[in-house]
């Protein structure tokens, strides 16, 4: 007896297509001082790089991550002073304006303190930590050594254990600027090669929250959540609102830790230029500037490797996703170590789940022997 289940299966892994990232939101904190941050998932690993942009080339990147949705906010900074002594300063704003006034190191720190507060590594290593004598919220960090666990060689600002992180520069173009439909590029982060329309807040598509003018309001700048229409991939405000740190040096080395960061994605009293592609801008990582904040960007979650389609299950439609893409080797391995959920039998499905041909054939022969049972009915 073949089962609505198994008629669901079939179908899944014959005409499912990709759907939208979802955000998912991670929750920090306690009590009064909870609060969530989500993220959308980039996928496309390997994706070709754009030689268009700045730095050139760009947005080239070789693994799945999650991208802050929005901007970090006033009551984010907040709330983690509060659990965790940090001393962040910032901007006096409305509790959902994007966090300012806040330099790189202090940015770092909020970081390091979403890494500890949830049992995982600190990404940047720093002498003194909060509580201890002489702690500065924009204090320098130190490089990571080869005699530090999670040294990575190429990064040695970023300790490769940390599950949160400020995006690196290419992480940040390509949540801005990529396609993953299309595999191309755009000028803005808005899906589009023409400059998002000016406005001071809202959530329609192709608009973004620059070109305004100043009034002397603390309360000038869109809520993180009303920053403008979403990239390609479903990130909100990477073009306006407040310029965003990157965790790589100007200079992409990131070997001198006093040396310029960049920043980019212009602000709400910019003009286009700062959101477009090409603009990137060297900023003193000890400055505190009204106008620059940050996103945060992290790992993926286990359970969401060999999610394909993204609706939280790991099942054949992926595998079809998978195969439209020409997915690597790779990524049919994790698939297939990830398989089985929509069946609920566990690890038991994972040791057995088909090769690609095996499993096209039994569900075209399953789908066959369907229809043979309704003529003859």
């Amino acid at each position: 007896m073949v089962t609505n289940r198994w008629i669901a299966y079939l179908l899944a892994a014959l005409f499912c297509t990709a759907s939208a990232d979802r955000a998912v939101g991670d929750t920090f904190g306690s009590g009064a001082n909870t609060f969530d941050i989500e993220f959308v998932r980039i996928g496309n690993p390997g994706n070709a790089a754009d030689t268009t942009g700045a730095p050139n080339p760009a947005g080239s990147v070789p693994y799945t991550y999650r991208m802050g949705k929005f901007e970090i906010s006033v009551q984010m900074i907040e709330k983690a002073n509060s659990e965790g002594g940090l001393g962040i300063t910032q901007n006096t704003h409305s509790p959902d304006k994007p966090a300012g006034l806040v330099s790189w190191f202090e940015a770092a720190r909020f970081v390091n303190w979403l890494n500890t507060s949830t049992g995982s590594t600190p990404a940047y290593k720093f002498a003194i930590q909060p509580g201890e004598v002489g702690y500065s919220a924009r204090a320098n960090i130190q490089l990571w050594t080869i005699s530090d666990a999670g040294y990575n060689p190429a990064n040695l600002f970023r300790n490769s254990l940390a599950k949160y992180f400020l995006p690196s520069a290419h992480e940040w173009y390509k949540a801005a600027y990529y396609d993953p439909t299309s595999g191309v590029y755009f000028d803005y982060p808005t899906g589009s090669d023409t400059a998002p329309t000016a406005v001071p807040s809202g959530t329609a598509a192709g608009t973004a929250a620059y070109g305004q003018v100043f009034t002397g309001s603390i309360d000038d700048f869109a809520d993180i959540t009303l920053a403008g229409g979403l990239s390609p991939y479903g990130t909100m405000g990477q073009g306006g609102n407040v310029f965003e740190w990157e965790e790589t040096e100007f200079d992409l080395v990131n070997d001198i830790t006093f040396r310029a960061r960049a920043i980019r994605g212009g602000g709400w009293t910019t003009d286009s230029f700062g959101l477009w592609s090409l603009s990137r801008l060297d900023f003193d990582p000890f400055i505190e500037h009204s106008s620059v904040g940050f996103r945060v960007a992290s790992i993926p979650e286990p359970d969401d490797l060999g999610d394909y389609n993204h609706d939280d299950s790991v099942d054949a439609a992926d595998y079809v996703v998978w195969r439209k893409n020409s997915g690597t080797s790779e990524e049919y391995t994790i698939w297939r170590a990830n398989f089985g959920n929509m069946l609920g039998s566990g690890s038991a499905i994972a040791t057995s789940a088909p090769e690609p041909s095996t499993l096209l054939l039994g569900a075209m022969a399953g789908l066959g022997l369907l229809w043979r049972r309704r003529r003859a009915g």
